[in-house]
Protein backbone atom coordinates (compact mmCIF):
# COMPACT_ATOMS: atom_id res chain seq x y z
CA UNK A 1 0.00 0.00 0.00
CA UNK A 2 1.25 3.07 -1.40
CA UNK A 3 2.06 6.19 1.22
CA UNK A 4 1.52 9.96 -0.52
CA UNK A 5 2.33 12.10 3.05
CA UNK A 6 -0.07 13.77 2.38
CA UNK A 7 -2.90 15.21 4.94
CA UNK A 8 -6.74 14.93 4.73
CA UNK A 9 -8.57 17.95 4.92
CA UNK A 10 -12.48 17.46 4.80
CA UNK A 11 -12.10 13.83 2.71
CA UNK A 12 -10.02 15.29 0.40
CA UNK A 13 -5.69 14.68 0.25
CA UNK A 14 -3.93 17.67 0.24
CA UNK A 15 -0.11 17.30 -0.58
CA UNK A 16 2.16 20.48 0.28
CA UNK A 17 5.24 21.74 -1.20
CA UNK A 18 8.53 21.36 0.74
CA UNK A 19 10.96 19.63 2.34
CA UNK A 20 7.85 18.42 4.97
CA UNK A 21 8.90 15.96 7.37
CA UNK A 22 10.19 12.02 7.87
CA UNK A 23 8.94 9.06 10.14
CA UNK A 24 11.92 7.68 11.75
CA UNK A 25 13.04 3.70 11.95
CA UNK A 26 12.68 3.07 15.82
CA UNK A 27 15.39 0.05 15.61
CA UNK A 28 18.22 2.19 14.09
CA UNK A 29 16.95 5.97 14.14
CA UNK A 30 17.10 6.57 10.46
CA UNK A 31 14.38 8.25 8.51
CA UNK A 32 12.36 6.53 6.45
CA UNK A 33 10.22 7.79 3.39
CA UNK A 34 8.36 9.20 2.11
CA UNK A 35 8.34 13.20 3.21
CA UNK A 36 5.05 13.79 4.98
CA UNK A 37 3.15 17.39 4.23
CA UNK A 38 3.10 19.99 7.19
CA UNK A 39 0.06 21.49 7.53
CA UNK A 40 0.11 25.48 6.78
CA UNK A 41 -2.14 28.08 8.79
CA UNK A 42 -4.46 27.90 6.11
CA UNK A 43 -5.09 24.01 6.29
CA UNK A 44 -5.80 23.96 10.26
CA UNK A 45 -8.49 26.84 8.83
CA UNK A 46 -10.07 24.82 6.60
CA UNK A 47 -9.91 21.59 8.60
CA UNK A 48 -12.05 23.66 11.23
CA UNK A 49 -14.35 25.40 9.44
CA UNK A 50 -15.27 22.08 7.52
CA UNK A 51 -15.75 20.52 10.73
CA UNK A 52 -17.62 22.95 12.24
CA UNK A 53 -19.95 22.77 9.14
CA UNK A 54 -20.48 19.18 9.56
CA UNK A 55 -21.65 19.46 12.82
CA UNK A 56 -24.98 20.40 12.65
CA UNK A 57 -25.43 17.70 10.19
CA UNK A 58 -23.53 15.06 11.40
CA UNK A 59 -24.92 15.56 14.82
CA UNK A 60 -28.74 15.08 14.12
CA UNK A 61 -27.76 12.24 12.20
CA UNK A 62 -29.71 9.15 13.07
CA UNK A 63 -27.88 6.78 15.59
CA UNK A 64 -28.26 4.26 13.44
CA UNK A 65 -26.65 5.93 10.57
CA UNK A 66 -23.60 6.82 12.77
CA UNK A 67 -23.14 3.53 14.00
CA UNK A 68 -22.95 1.93 10.74
CA UNK A 69 -20.35 4.76 9.97
CA UNK A 70 -18.26 3.74 13.03
CA UNK A 71 -18.78 -0.06 11.77
CA UNK A 72 -17.42 0.76 7.90
CA UNK A 73 -14.58 2.20 10.37
CA UNK A 74 -13.69 -0.97 11.40
CA UNK A 75 -13.98 -2.97 8.41
CA UNK A 76 -11.94 -0.52 6.54
CA UNK A 77 -9.34 -0.52 9.19
CA UNK A 78 -9.25 -4.28 9.76
CA UNK A 79 -9.06 -4.81 5.77
CA UNK A 80 -6.14 -2.90 5.86
CA UNK A 81 -3.97 -6.03 7.34
CA UNK A 82 -0.41 -6.40 7.93
CA UNK A 83 0.67 -3.64 5.57
CA UNK A 84 -0.91 -1.49 8.43
CA UNK A 85 1.40 -4.12 10.93
CA UNK A 86 4.22 -3.70 8.90
CA UNK A 87 4.52 0.24 8.75
CA UNK A 88 3.58 1.18 12.42
CA UNK A 89 6.26 -1.71 13.44
CA UNK A 90 8.71 0.06 11.21
CA UNK A 91 7.67 3.44 13.08
CA UNK A 92 7.28 2.20 16.82
CA UNK A 93 9.05 -1.13 16.91
CA UNK A 94 6.75 -2.69 18.23
CA UNK A 95 6.19 -6.52 17.71
CA UNK A 96 4.13 -7.35 15.53
CA UNK A 97 2.11 -9.59 17.39
CA UNK A 98 1.53 -6.98 19.88
CA UNK A 99 0.21 -4.43 17.23
CA UNK A 100 -2.37 -7.01 15.43
CA UNK A 101 -3.93 -6.86 19.02
CA UNK A 102 -3.73 -3.30 19.39
CA UNK A 103 -4.79 -3.17 15.39
CA UNK A 104 -8.39 -5.92 16.84
CA UNK A 105 -8.65 -3.47 19.84
CA UNK A 106 -8.94 -0.34 17.17
CA UNK A 107 -11.74 -1.64 15.17
CA UNK A 108 -13.40 -3.16 18.35
CA UNK A 109 -13.64 0.23 19.45
CA UNK A 110 -15.50 1.49 17.30
CA UNK A 111 -18.10 -1.46 17.15
CA UNK A 112 -18.37 -0.92 20.79
CA UNK A 113 -19.33 2.49 19.97
CA UNK A 114 -21.54 1.29 17.58
CA UNK A 115 -23.67 -0.72 19.96
CA UNK A 116 -23.59 2.11 22.51
CA UNK A 117 -25.33 4.14 19.57
CA UNK A 118 -27.56 1.51 18.92
CA UNK A 119 -28.89 1.16 22.66
CA UNK A 120 -29.43 4.44 23.35
CA UNK A 121 -28.81 3.87 26.96
CA UNK A 122 -25.70 7.03 26.89
CA UNK A 123 -28.59 9.42 26.12
CA UNK A 124 -29.84 9.33 29.78
CA UNK A 125 -33.36 10.52 28.53
CA UNK A 126 -35.66 11.37 31.18
CA UNK A 127 -39.00 12.82 30.99
CA UNK A 128 -41.07 14.38 33.72
CA UNK A 129 -44.66 14.83 32.47
CA UNK A 130 -46.41 18.09 33.18
CA UNK A 131 -48.74 18.85 36.31
CA UNK A 132 -50.80 21.97 35.44
CA UNK A 133 -52.82 21.38 38.57
CA UNK A 134 -50.08 21.18 41.33
CA UNK A 135 -50.46 23.35 44.27
CA UNK A 136 -49.22 26.03 44.85
CA UNK A 137 -47.74 26.38 41.05
CA UNK A 138 -48.23 24.00 38.49
CA UNK A 139 -45.19 21.77 37.26
CA UNK A 140 -43.59 22.37 33.87
CA UNK A 141 -43.20 19.62 31.43
CA UNK A 142 -39.42 18.86 31.53
CA UNK A 143 -37.30 16.71 29.07
CA UNK A 144 -33.80 15.69 28.93
CA UNK A 145 -31.36 14.12 26.83
CA UNK A 146 -27.08 14.90 25.97
CA UNK A 147 -25.98 15.97 23.20
CA UNK A 148 -22.90 16.45 21.26
CA UNK A 149 -20.56 19.48 22.32
CA UNK A 150 -19.55 20.16 18.69
CA UNK A 151 -16.00 19.59 16.80
CA UNK A 152 -13.55 17.78 18.86
CA UNK A 153 -9.43 17.56 18.13
CA UNK A 154 -7.22 14.47 18.70
CA UNK A 155 -4.18 14.02 19.32
CA UNK A 156 -2.47 10.88 18.55
CA UNK A 157 -0.61 9.24 20.96
CA UNK A 158 3.34 7.90 20.91
CA UNK A 159 2.71 4.54 22.81
CA UNK A 160 -0.50 3.04 21.02
CA UNK A 161 0.34 4.03 17.23
CA UNK A 162 -3.13 2.43 16.05
CA UNK A 163 -5.56 2.22 19.71
CA UNK A 164 -4.70 6.09 21.08
CA UNK A 165 -4.03 7.56 17.80
CA UNK A 166 -6.14 8.51 14.58
CA UNK A 167 -8.88 6.05 14.64
CA UNK A 168 -8.23 5.07 18.69
CA UNK A 169 -10.53 5.53 21.79
CA UNK A 170 -10.68 9.46 21.47
CA UNK A 171 -12.04 9.25 17.83
CA UNK A 172 -14.36 6.85 18.51
CA UNK A 173 -16.03 8.02 21.07
CA UNK A 174 -16.59 11.22 19.88
CA UNK A 175 -17.70 10.13 16.29
CA UNK A 176 -19.92 8.25 18.33
CA UNK A 177 -21.34 11.39 20.44
CA UNK A 178 -21.79 13.33 16.88
CA UNK A 179 -18.68 15.50 17.22
CA UNK A 180 -16.44 15.94 14.18
CA UNK A 181 -12.67 14.83 14.82
CA UNK A 182 -9.74 17.22 13.32
CA UNK A 183 -6.78 14.92 14.28
CA UNK A 184 -3.15 16.37 15.29
CA UNK A 185 -1.32 13.27 13.78
CA UNK A 186 2.29 11.90 16.01
CA UNK A 187 4.90 12.86 14.12
CA UNK A 188 6.78 9.59 15.36
CA UNK A 189 4.49 7.30 13.06
CA UNK A 190 2.95 9.27 10.32
CA UNK A 191 2.55 6.56 7.82
CA UNK A 192 0.32 4.62 10.44
CA UNK A 193 -1.88 7.40 10.69
CA UNK A 194 -2.12 7.82 6.73
CA UNK A 195 -3.11 4.56 6.45
CA UNK A 196 -5.68 4.81 9.42
CA UNK A 197 -7.24 8.41 7.91
CA UNK A 198 -7.56 6.45 4.63
CA UNK A 199 -9.66 3.99 6.42
CA UNK A 200 -11.69 6.63 7.98
CA UNK A 201 -12.22 9.00 4.50
CA UNK A 202 -13.36 5.76 2.81
CA UNK A 203 -15.90 4.62 5.25
CA UNK A 204 -17.37 8.62 5.76
CA UNK A 205 -17.63 8.33 1.92
CA UNK A 206 -19.23 4.88 1.66
CA UNK A 207 -22.08 6.14 4.44
CA UNK A 208 -22.33 9.26 2.91
CA UNK A 209 -20.98 11.13 5.98
CA UNK A 210 -20.36 15.15 5.70
CA UNK A 211 -17.20 16.01 4.27
CA UNK A 212 -15.30 17.46 7.16
CA UNK A 213 -16.49 15.21 9.70
CA UNK A 214 -12.59 14.04 9.63
CA UNK A 215 -9.54 15.51 9.02
CA UNK A 216 -5.95 14.42 9.42
CA UNK A 217 -3.17 17.26 9.67
CA UNK A 218 0.54 16.75 10.11
CA UNK A 219 3.12 18.86 11.54
CA UNK A 220 6.41 18.66 14.37
CA UNK A 221 6.20 21.19 16.63
CA UNK A 222 3.61 22.82 19.02
CA UNK A 223 2.16 25.56 16.46
CA UNK A 224 -0.31 23.10 14.76
CA UNK A 225 -1.84 21.68 17.87
CA UNK A 226 -1.61 25.31 19.48
CA UNK A 227 -3.41 26.30 16.88
CA UNK A 228 -6.25 23.41 17.04
CA UNK A 229 -6.93 24.00 20.88
CA UNK A 230 -7.53 27.51 20.72
CA UNK A 231 -9.40 28.26 17.62
CA UNK A 232 -13.03 28.83 18.99
CA UNK A 233 -15.01 26.54 16.85
CA UNK A 234 -13.28 23.23 19.04
CA UNK A 235 -14.99 22.41 21.67
CA UNK A 236 -12.91 19.34 23.44
CA UNK A 237 -9.70 18.44 22.98
CA UNK A 238 -8.41 14.40 23.53
CA UNK A 239 -4.75 13.70 24.28
CA UNK A 240 -2.73 11.03 25.91
CA UNK A 241 1.28 11.73 26.37
CA UNK A 242 3.35 13.43 28.56
CA UNK A 243 2.47 15.49 31.79
CA UNK A 244 3.68 19.00 30.28
CA UNK A 245 2.56 18.52 26.89
CA UNK A 246 -1.00 17.37 28.32
CA UNK A 247 -0.92 20.71 31.00
CA UNK A 248 0.26 22.91 28.38
CA UNK A 249 -2.78 21.67 26.04
CA UNK A 250 -4.50 22.77 29.69
CA UNK A 251 -3.39 25.81 29.59
CA UNK A 252 -4.18 27.10 26.26
CA UNK A 253 -7.59 25.65 26.36
CA UNK A 254 -8.26 27.47 29.80
CA UNK A 255 -6.93 30.60 28.50
CA UNK A 256 -9.59 30.91 25.81
CA UNK A 257 -12.29 33.27 25.79
CA UNK A 258 -14.33 30.50 26.19
CA UNK A 259 -12.78 27.56 28.11
CA UNK A 260 -13.11 23.84 26.70
CA UNK A 261 -12.14 20.81 28.22
CA UNK A 262 -9.14 19.18 28.06
CA UNK A 263 -9.57 15.18 28.90
CA UNK A 264 -5.98 14.35 28.72
CA UNK A 265 -4.21 11.39 29.63
CA UNK A 266 -0.72 12.03 31.31
CA UNK A 267 1.39 10.34 34.04
CA UNK A 268 0.78 7.38 36.20
CA UNK A 269 3.37 4.95 38.22
CA UNK A 270 0.41 2.75 39.13
CA UNK A 271 1.34 1.40 42.70
CA UNK A 272 1.18 -2.50 43.41
CA UNK A 273 0.99 -3.21 47.01
CA UNK A 274 2.18 -6.52 48.06
CA UNK A 275 0.12 -7.28 51.19
CA UNK A 276 1.78 -9.13 53.86
CA UNK A 277 0.11 -12.92 53.56
CA UNK A 278 0.30 -12.77 49.82
CA UNK A 279 4.05 -11.61 49.72
CA UNK A 280 4.76 -15.00 52.48
CA UNK A 281 2.97 -17.27 50.33
CA UNK A 282 4.23 -16.53 46.82
CA UNK A 283 7.03 -14.10 46.79
CA UNK A 284 8.81 -15.85 44.28
CA UNK A 285 5.80 -16.11 41.97
CA UNK A 286 4.66 -12.33 42.53
CA UNK A 287 8.43 -11.30 41.72
CA UNK A 288 8.28 -13.22 38.34
CA UNK A 289 5.03 -11.69 37.73
CA UNK A 290 5.54 -8.17 38.43
CA UNK A 291 8.86 -8.27 35.58
CA UNK A 292 7.33 -9.66 33.27
CA UNK A 293 4.48 -6.78 33.34
CA UNK A 294 7.06 -4.18 33.90
CA UNK A 295 9.18 -5.08 31.00
CA UNK A 296 6.09 -5.59 28.73
CA UNK A 297 6.39 -3.37 25.60
CA UNK A 298 9.44 -2.01 26.61
CA UNK A 299 7.41 -0.77 29.30
CA UNK A 300 5.85 2.14 27.73
CA UNK A 301 2.51 1.05 29.15
CA UNK A 302 0.79 4.33 30.68
CA UNK A 303 -0.13 1.43 33.31
CA UNK A 304 3.27 0.32 33.55
CA UNK A 305 3.65 -1.07 37.47
CA UNK A 306 6.29 1.78 38.25
CA UNK A 307 6.17 1.91 42.32
CA UNK A 308 6.06 -1.31 44.45
CA UNK A 309 5.24 -1.27 48.23
CA UNK A 310 5.88 -3.99 50.82
CA UNK A 311 6.62 -4.65 54.19
CA UNK A 312 10.07 -5.36 54.98
CA UNK A 313 10.86 -9.00 56.09
CA UNK A 314 12.44 -11.91 54.86
CA UNK A 315 9.24 -12.66 52.48
CA UNK A 316 10.13 -9.20 50.61
CA UNK A 317 13.67 -10.09 50.48
CA UNK A 318 12.37 -13.43 48.40
CA UNK A 319 10.47 -11.12 46.52
CA UNK A 320 13.13 -8.81 45.56
CA UNK A 321 15.37 -12.18 44.83
CA UNK A 322 12.83 -13.31 42.22
CA UNK A 323 12.40 -10.23 40.88
CA UNK A 324 16.11 -9.65 40.21
CA UNK A 325 16.76 -12.86 38.80
CA UNK A 326 13.69 -12.27 36.91
CA UNK A 327 14.86 -9.15 35.43
CA UNK A 328 18.85 -10.74 34.64
CA UNK A 329 17.23 -12.55 31.98
CA UNK A 330 14.81 -9.66 30.26
CA UNK A 331 16.25 -8.68 26.79
CA UNK A 332 16.75 -4.84 26.10
CA UNK A 333 13.75 -3.82 23.90
CA UNK A 334 13.39 -1.18 21.02
CA UNK A 335 11.96 1.38 22.48
CA UNK A 336 9.12 4.05 20.69
CA UNK A 337 11.39 6.85 19.97
CA UNK A 338 15.14 8.19 20.45
CA UNK A 339 13.50 11.11 22.51
CA UNK A 340 11.57 8.59 24.96
CA UNK A 341 14.74 6.13 24.89
CA UNK A 342 16.65 9.35 25.73
CA UNK A 343 14.23 10.36 28.18
CA UNK A 344 14.40 6.96 29.47
CA UNK A 345 18.50 6.68 30.44
CA UNK A 346 18.24 10.19 32.07
CA UNK A 347 15.47 8.74 34.36
CA UNK A 348 16.91 5.89 35.59
CA UNK A 349 20.12 7.82 35.76
CA UNK A 350 19.24 10.08 37.86
CA UNK A 351 17.56 7.07 40.56
CA UNK A 352 20.85 6.09 40.14
CA UNK A 353 22.42 9.12 41.22
CA UNK A 354 19.94 9.25 44.65
CA UNK A 355 21.78 8.57 47.56
CA UNK A 356 18.36 7.33 49.29
CA UNK A 357 18.00 4.95 46.10
CA UNK A 358 19.87 1.34 45.83
CA UNK A 359 19.98 -0.40 42.18
CA UNK A 360 19.02 -4.06 42.68
CA UNK A 361 17.97 -5.48 39.56
CA UNK A 362 19.23 -5.17 35.82
CA UNK A 363 18.05 -6.05 32.61
CA UNK A 364 20.19 -7.48 29.73
CA UNK A 365 22.52 -4.87 27.96
CA UNK A 366 20.98 -2.84 25.66
CA UNK A 367 21.28 -4.68 21.89
CA UNK A 368 20.52 -1.37 20.04
CA UNK A 369 21.32 2.84 19.87
CA UNK A 370 17.52 2.96 21.11
CA UNK A 371 16.79 -0.32 23.17
CA UNK A 372 16.07 0.09 26.80
CA UNK A 373 17.24 -1.70 30.02
CA UNK A 374 15.28 -3.10 32.59
CA UNK A 375 15.81 -1.42 36.25
CA UNK A 376 14.85 -1.65 39.40
CA UNK A 377 16.09 -0.05 42.39
CA UNK A 378 14.63 -0.14 46.18
CA UNK A 379 14.58 2.66 48.81
CA UNK A 380 13.03 2.78 52.62
CA UNK A 381 9.47 3.96 53.81
CA UNK A 382 11.54 6.71 55.70
CA UNK A 383 13.35 7.80 53.15
CA UNK A 384 10.42 8.11 50.60
CA UNK A 385 8.22 10.08 53.54
CA UNK A 386 11.41 12.11 53.72
CA UNK A 387 11.68 12.93 50.05
CA UNK A 388 8.26 11.76 47.71
CA UNK A 389 9.64 13.19 44.34
CA UNK A 390 11.23 10.04 43.64
CA UNK A 391 8.06 8.32 42.73
CA UNK A 392 7.93 10.60 39.51
CA UNK A 393 7.44 8.49 36.61
CA UNK A 394 10.33 7.62 34.41
CA UNK A 395 8.57 5.98 31.18
CA UNK A 396 9.98 2.68 30.30
CA UNK A 397 11.09 -0.43 32.16
CA UNK A 398 11.83 0.88 35.31
CA UNK A 399 10.84 0.44 39.07
CA UNK A 400 10.87 1.57 42.12
CA UNK A 401 10.46 -0.69 45.27
CA UNK A 402 9.49 1.39 48.66
CA UNK A 403 10.27 -1.05 51.65
CA UNK A 404 8.37 0.35 54.38
CA UNK A 405 8.55 -0.32 58.15
CA UNK A 406 5.14 -1.69 59.08
CA UNK A 407 1.41 -1.12 57.84
CA UNK A 408 1.34 2.50 59.21
CA UNK A 409 4.16 3.59 57.36
CA UNK A 410 2.86 2.02 53.63
CA UNK A 411 -0.36 4.11 54.74
CA UNK A 412 1.35 7.07 54.89
CA UNK A 413 3.16 6.51 52.18
CA UNK A 414 -0.31 6.05 49.89
CA UNK A 415 -1.18 9.70 51.27
CA UNK A 416 1.85 11.03 50.07
CA UNK A 417 0.71 9.79 46.12
CA UNK A 418 -0.03 11.70 43.56
CA UNK A 419 -3.65 10.56 41.52
CA UNK A 420 -3.28 7.05 39.68
CA UNK A 421 -4.48 5.39 36.78
CA UNK A 422 -4.38 2.37 38.74
CA UNK A 423 -4.01 0.80 42.14
CA UNK A 424 -2.82 -3.01 42.59
CA UNK A 425 -3.47 -5.14 45.91
CA UNK A 426 -2.11 -8.63 46.26
CA UNK A 427 -4.03 -10.40 48.95
CA UNK A 428 -4.67 -13.69 50.55
CA UNK A 429 -7.36 -13.82 52.96
CA UNK A 430 -5.36 -13.68 55.78
CA UNK A 431 -4.78 -9.66 53.97
CA UNK A 432 -8.48 -8.78 54.20
CA UNK A 433 -8.96 -6.42 56.99
CA UNK A 434 -6.13 -4.77 55.89
CA UNK A 435 -7.02 -4.61 52.26
CA UNK A 436 -10.68 -3.35 53.74
CA UNK A 437 -8.46 -0.10 55.42
CA UNK A 438 -6.24 0.48 52.23
CA UNK A 439 -9.58 0.39 49.81
CA UNK A 440 -11.08 3.94 50.68
CA UNK A 441 -7.65 5.77 50.22
CA UNK A 442 -7.00 3.54 47.09
CA UNK A 443 -10.06 4.74 45.53
CA UNK A 444 -9.38 8.64 46.11
CA UNK A 445 -6.02 7.48 44.52
CA UNK A 446 -6.67 5.45 41.64
CA UNK A 447 -9.27 5.25 38.92
CA UNK A 448 -9.19 1.02 38.37
CA UNK A 449 -8.43 -0.76 41.23
CA UNK A 450 -7.29 -4.30 40.69
CA UNK A 451 -6.61 -7.47 43.19
CA UNK A 452 -3.91 -10.35 42.58
CA UNK A 453 -2.94 -8.97 38.60
CA UNK A 454 -0.94 -6.52 36.91
CA UNK A 455 -1.98 -3.39 35.86
CA UNK A 456 -0.84 -3.59 32.17
CA UNK A 457 -3.68 -4.43 29.87
CA UNK A 458 -6.96 -2.30 29.63
CA UNK A 459 -10.13 -4.13 28.68
CA UNK A 460 -12.22 -2.25 26.81
CA UNK A 461 -15.73 -3.04 28.10
CA UNK A 462 -18.36 -1.49 29.55
CA UNK A 463 -17.38 -1.14 32.94
CA UNK A 464 -13.99 0.10 32.06
CA UNK A 465 -11.89 2.97 34.03
CA UNK A 466 -9.13 4.42 32.43
CA UNK A 467 -8.75 7.32 34.31
CA UNK A 468 -7.85 8.74 37.45
CA UNK A 469 -6.79 11.97 39.52
CA UNK A 470 -4.64 14.71 38.52
CA UNK A 471 -1.92 14.10 37.15
CA UNK A 472 -3.00 10.85 35.78
CA UNK A 473 -6.02 12.59 33.97
CA UNK A 474 -6.34 15.99 33.80
CA UNK A 475 -10.12 15.41 34.86
CA UNK A 476 -10.48 12.57 37.24
CA UNK A 477 -14.51 12.03 36.98
CA UNK A 478 -13.54 10.95 33.17
CA UNK A 479 -12.30 7.92 31.44
CA UNK A 480 -10.95 7.40 28.04
CA UNK A 481 -11.51 3.60 27.54
CA UNK A 482 -15.19 1.92 28.01
CA UNK A 483 -18.34 2.80 26.83
CA UNK A 484 -18.43 5.55 29.28
CA UNK A 485 -15.85 7.34 27.15
CA UNK A 486 -18.61 8.71 25.30
CA UNK A 487 -19.29 10.95 28.11
CA UNK A 488 -16.39 13.50 27.59
CA UNK A 489 -18.29 14.68 24.15
CA UNK A 490 -21.72 15.38 25.60
CA UNK A 491 -23.47 17.92 27.68
CA UNK A 492 -27.24 17.76 28.82
CA UNK A 493 -29.72 19.76 27.53
CA UNK A 494 -33.42 20.13 29.36
CA UNK A 495 -36.59 20.70 26.95
CA UNK A 496 -39.29 22.65 29.20
CA UNK A 497 -43.30 22.75 27.87
CA UNK A 498 -42.09 21.91 23.66
CA UNK A 499 -44.69 21.22 21.21
CA UNK A 500 -44.79 17.17 20.54
CA UNK A 501 -43.21 18.13 16.76
CA UNK A 502 -39.99 19.76 18.21
CA UNK A 503 -39.12 17.50 20.82
CA UNK A 504 -36.04 14.99 19.69
CA UNK A 505 -37.55 11.50 19.21
CA UNK A 506 -36.11 9.82 21.79
CA UNK A 507 -37.76 12.31 23.91
CA UNK A 508 -41.30 12.15 22.43
CA UNK A 509 -44.38 9.74 24.62
CA UNK A 510 -44.64 6.37 23.24
CA UNK A 511 -42.13 3.61 22.80
CA UNK A 512 -38.70 5.43 21.89
CA UNK A 513 -36.84 2.05 21.59
CA UNK A 514 -34.35 3.14 24.29
CA UNK A 515 -33.86 2.87 28.14
CA UNK A 516 -35.61 5.39 29.85
CA UNK A 517 -36.21 7.24 32.95
CA UNK A 518 -40.12 8.62 32.96
CA UNK A 519 -41.33 10.53 35.75
CA UNK A 520 -38.19 9.28 38.33
CA UNK A 521 -39.07 5.32 36.92
CA UNK A 522 -36.55 3.22 34.86
CA UNK A 523 -38.44 2.24 31.68
CA UNK A 524 -37.89 0.64 28.56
Amino acid sequence: MTLTGELFIASKRVKRDGGGFRAVQASTGQEIEPAFSVATTDDVETAVAAAEAAFPVYSQMPREKRAEFLEAIADEIDALGDALTERAHAESGLPAARLNGERGRTSGQMRLFARELRLGEYLRARIDHAIPDRQPAPKPDLRLRLVPLGPVTVFGASNFPLAFSVGGGDTASALAAGCPVVVKGHSAHPGTAELVAGAITRAAEKTGMPKGVFSLINGPGNSVGAALVTDPRIKAVGFTGSRGGGTQLMKLAANRPVPIPVYAEMSSVNPVFLLPAALEARAEALGAGFVASLTMGAGQFCTNPGLVLGIEGPALDRFVTAATDAMAGAPSQVMLTPGIHKAYTSGVARWASAPALSQVGQGQEAAGPTCGQAALFTMTGKDFLADPSHAEEVFGAASLLVRCADVNEMAAVIGLLEGQLTATLHLDDGDLDLARQLLPRLERLAGRILANGWPTGVEVTDAQVHGGPFPSTSDGRSTSVGALAIDRFLRPVAYQDLPAALLPVELRDGDAGIPRRVDGKPTL
